[in-house]
């Protein structure tokens, strides 16, 4: 891991797309800006986490659970 010390106002580039800037920082809270095109998604880490489970969860649901699923008739 790197670990970068910086104060507000100041950035970090990823990259050479995504910027990370130093918005506020109140007592032990940093408030950070990213900017990032909009085909990198970018979420706090318990979000992606969930978005993790919920695609691990759904990619193994069993074969029944599509058989009365039929194609609309033309």
């Amino acid at each position: 891991m790197l670990v970068l010390s910086r104060h507000r106002d100041e950035s970090i580039m990823i990259g050479d797309d995504v910027v990370v800037t130093i918005v506020d920082i109140r007592g032990d809270k940093v408030r950070l800006g990213i900017e990032a095109p909009q085909a990198i998604p970018v979420h706090r880490q318990e979000v992606y986490d969930a978005i993790q489970r919920e695609n691990r969860r759904a990619s193994q649901t069993g074969a029944g659970a599509t058989k009365d699923v039929r194609p609309p008739q033309s």
